[in-house]
């Protein structure tokens, strides 16, 4: 693979692309929803291709050793011992968090208050009530307030929903904090579904994830981990994840509520996953290693802008941005008509911030950067 295969442009346009089709015919960078504009791993390519030259694309199953993959990554890149039954494949993360709503039936249903959206939308469309939990800025890292967290648990509150490495912020929760954590919900008897679909995508060079689920058995029976390939390889389109349920009883309940509402994953969907898992790791840690720089690069470049603050994040490629000096009566129109598309941060729960997907050629970012500036400074 040639070392500049992450500089090279891919036009994205009249590809039905949710990301590039929002701004067509408008001179306006798409950085805003969570895929990369990055070509994925040849293998996965290489398997897509040769699984369609079949040519048959009748109903399938998942393929027998993707299990058995999955269970070997767990181990070697976290150290987490799991089993084969406790995989449920999903055709993507938000219907795990749905289907976890569904399966506990918490009357109160806690969350972060700033959080990727269908965190807030899932309790609410599951018959229960939604509650946000304060979150705390510590040295840049945004992490929940247990304190806040432990005077909101009440009799009707029987889920958490949590996220690790967090979105938006690129928190990832050191080990002493998950540990706090674990110990609130288990004294409160709390079920936890822990979204952990960025564990991958860690930039920051000495921290490492850790599946809340790994800690021990007690944590392990009361949480459902979702993970998934996509954030990883860019293969978000092809709709494949899963959900990690370690007790039988609580799994059982998840499947039952899937049952006949929730499709299997398809069959390229099912390819890509194996082949992202078997072999798809050299390609992610070039990944790794690009975006790293993007976002060390981001980070110098956004600092130096009147109006805009961003704080040093360990995960994704999801720059979490203080646009609150910029004094800005409509962040979105403004930042669109400076020809940067941005998600709003009101949609993740604080109007504060704009969240900025750097997973692009770094002269995409550096256009991105040029009219920002051009904008605040002007």
């Amino acid at each position: 693979m040639k070392k500049d295969h992450f500089d090279v442009p891919v036009d994205r346009r009249e590809t039905s692309s949710m990301k590039w089709e929002r701004y067509k015919d408008r001179d306006i960078l798409p950085m805003w929803v969570a895929d990369t504009d990055f070509t994925t791993a040849p293998v996965i390519t290489e398997a897509l291709q040769a699984r369609v030259a079949h040519g048959v694309f009748g109903y399938t199953q998942r393929p027998a050793e993707l299990n058995g993959v999955m269970t070997e990554r767990l181990r070697r890149l976290y150290g987490w011992e799991t089993d084969e039954q406790w995989f449920v494949w999903l055709p993507g993360l938000v219907s795990g968090l749905h289907l976890s709503c569904r399966t506990v039936a918490s009357p109160v249903t806690l969350t972060p208050d700033t959080i990727y959206p269908p965190f807030r939308s899932a309790p609410t469309l599951s018959g229960g009530q939604h509650l946000g939990i304060p979150m705390v800025q510590q040295q840049g890292r945004w992490l929940i307030d247990f304190s806040a967290l432990e005077a909101a648990i009440t009799a009707q509150t029987r889920l958490l929903l949590f996220c690790n490495p967090h979105n938006p912020g690129g928190t990832v929760y050191r080990r002493a904090e998950l540990e706090q954590l674990a110990e609130i919900c288990a004294r409160h008897d709390l079920l936890i579904c822990s979204d952990e679909i960025h564990c991958d995508m860690i930039l920051e060079p000495g921290v490492e994830h850790i599946p809340l689920a790994s800690l021990g058995p007690d944590i392990a029976a009361r949480t459902i981990t979702l993970m998934a390939p996509s954030k990883t390889f860019n293969i978000a389109g092809l709709g494949s994840s899963v959900a990690i349920i370690p007790d039988q009883a609580l799994r059982n309940r998840f499947r039952k509520v899937r049952r006949g509402i929730v499709p299997d994953v398809n069959l390229l969907g099912y390819t890509a996953a194996l082949a992202a898992y078997k072999d798809g790791d050299d390609w992610h840690q070039q990944q790794l290693k690009y975006l790293r720089s993007n976002r060390d690069y981001l980070l110098a470049e956004i600092n130096r802008i009147p109006g805009l603050r961003l704080a040093h994040f360990d995960a994704t490629y999801l720059a979490w941005i203080d646009i609150r000096d910029a004094e800005l009566d409509d962040p979105v129109t403004f930042f669109e008509s400076a020809g940067v598309g941005m998600s709003p941060g009101k949609d993740f729960g604080d109007d504060n911030f704009m969240r900025l997907n750097f997973g692009c050629p770094r002269s995409t970012l550096e256009e991105a950067v040029r009219r920002l500036r051009q904008a605040l400074t002007d």
